[in-house]
């Protein structure tokens, strides 16, 4: 049975950082595409982030490059988003996706307020 898990969000000061993991079971990350959407009320997802399968090449949206980063950990079979100098307007649920497989996890809140 599949199951994508995510954690790591909570409440942070705008300029913080937070780490999410999303940890895979039933398939191997490393052989497949993984994503991060996040999602605000009212709104559609938007991709934020993308790790090929090799693990090297990655795509971001323009209004997290520089500041986020996806990482893959093949041991722990975990993808993971590494967000720093946090704003508010990152503030959203925030899913992991395996794309090819229409995989999708529960979310994690993320909150940037002072």
């Amino acid at each position: 049975q599949v199951h994508l898990v995510e954690s790591g969000g909570g409440l942070v000061q705008p300029g913080g950082s937070l780490r999410l993991s999303c940890a895979a079971s039933g398939f191997t990350v490393r052989f497949t595409a993984m994503r991060w959407y996040r999602q605000t009320t009212g709104e559609e997802r938007e991709l934020v982030a993308h790790i090929f399968s090799d693990g090297s090449s990655k795509i971001y949206a323009d209004s997290v490059k520089g500041r986020f980063t996806v990482s893959r950990d093949n041991a722990k079979n975990t993808v993971y988003l590494q967000m720093n100098s946090l704003k508010p307007e990152d503030t959203a649920v925030y899913y992991c996706n395996a794309p090819l497989n229409g995989y999708w996890g529960q979310g994690t809140q993320v909150t940037v307020s002072s």
